[in-house]
């Protein structure tokens, strides 16, 4: 029997609190696992942006617009191989008005192309360009709210008005789906043509921002810096960003709350520390006695750290083993589908992080090591005559 053999067989001592402790830890993996995943989908759209992609708005603030003819412009400039454009809709549904998702207005012969990323059958695509009152829709929100390929579908928007004063109608011509992160699957997009004849003349030609695909990524920045150039001497100037700046931008407000959900899986480290250190310390004392003969008998300090280590570290291993194993369905498939679905506009790929399940892992073994130190050093400590005398 080697010594690691007898650390791993001491936690079977008191299968009760062994079993209790395995499971504390294992749901705080499981908690620091969900915390986690609920940054990484916040952050999803900054994390996986296009370097190649500049994002081009109003200088003041993002809900001012621009004129439609700064796209023309901005086409013309070198390095730009293609640009399109896009307005906040602001629709609902009015079947269902709790249920969220975001509508934009967009070129449909240009808006694809920047955005290659989405991916619609070619057939649905001609048949979208086709209609004007046609809209795509992703798979997630067409399937959250029932949507099928040819639906007339009733929207409301607080923002524009439908032509006849009420409800603009739409068919549905295609549903999208997408090969990367950097675009969510419940957005609805309509012709920007569409919204904008029905605006009375003074509305008209105005675009709510303008989206370049530059031919080297590395120039991002520059070619930016460019677009604002060249619009400085306008009535309205621009602020133009990198994709992954612009979409960071919009996080900004969320900061506090993102700050927040660090220190809680911070604080959760700190419980589960201390859930195993209890258990450790609760051990130690049980077993002086037997620590003390084992020095009696030609053990030396370190073997009795070695044991008091080695106990607390499987216990980690397995309360992290549980925790991942437990936590990784439940959000993978259960929690984060269902988030998904409902919440897609917020937090469009819900998706535990492979690297972090990783990290929660030996994080509880690392945590598991820690918690024992001072245990284990009180134990070397002990005096094999006091040791002998205690009654346990």
């Amino acid at each position: 029997m080697t010594f690691a053999s007898l650390a791993a067989r001491n936690i079977l001592r008191n299968k009760l609190r062994t079993f209790l402790t395995v499971m504390g830890v294992g749901i705080a993996v499981m908690t620091f696992l969900l915390l986690r995943t609920v940054i990484s989908a916040w952050t999803a759209a900054a994390d996986f942006a296009a370097k190649d992609r500049v994002v081009t708005r109003h200088k003041v603030t993002f809900v001012m617009q621009l004129p439609k003819r700064y796209i023309d412009k901005i086409r013309q400039m070198p390095d730009i191989k293609s640009a399109t454009w896009a307005n906040w809709f602001g629709a609902k549904d009015p079947k269902n008005d709790r249920e969220f998702f975001a509508t934009f207005a967009i070129d449909p012969s240009s808006y694809f192309e920047v955005y290659d990323e989405i991916d619609i059958p070619a057939d649905q695509l001609a048949a979208f360009k086709a209609d004007k009152s046609g809209v795509i829709v992703g798979d997630v929100l067409a399937k959250k709210m029932g949507w099928q390929v040819g639906q007339d579908l009733t929207l409301e928007s607080g923002i524009y008005p439908a032509p006849d004063g009420t409800e603009w109608k739409f068919t549905i011509q295609g549903i999208y789906t997408t090969s990367a992160r950097s675009v969510d699957r419940s957005t609805l997009f309509l012709q920007w043509d569409y919204m904008n004849d029905s605006l009375p003349e003074v509305r008209r030609d105005q675009i709510g921002w303008v989206v370049s695909r530059v031919g080297d990524a590395s120039k991002t920045a520059d070619r930016g810096l460019a677009i604002d150039k060249v619009f400085d001497d306008e009535d309205t100037q621009t602020l133009s960003q990198d994709e992954r700046t612009f979409n960071t931008s919009f996080l900004a407000g969320f900061s506090s709350v993102l700050n927040a959900i660090d220190l809680v899986s911070v604080v959760i480290l700190v419980i589960m520390t201390l859930v195993m250190g209890n258990t450790i310390a609760m051990g130690v004392r049980e077993r002086t006695s037997e620590y003390g003969t084992m020095r009696a008998i030609g053990f030396m300090p370190k073997h009795i750290v070695f044991f008091v280590l080695g106990e607390s570290i499987v216990l980690g291993a397995l309360g992290g083993a549980v925790g991942v194993l437990l936590g990784y369905p439940f959000i993978e498939r259960g929690l984060g589908r269902w988030i998904e679905e409902n919440l897609g506009g917020f937090f469009p790929y819900f998706r535990v992080p492979p690297g972090w399940a990783v990290v929660a892992f030996f994080l509880a073994m690392l945590l598991g090591l820690l918690a024992a130190l001072l245990p284990a050093r009180q134990a070397a400590k002990i005096k094999v005559t006091d040791a002998l005398r205690r009654v346990v």
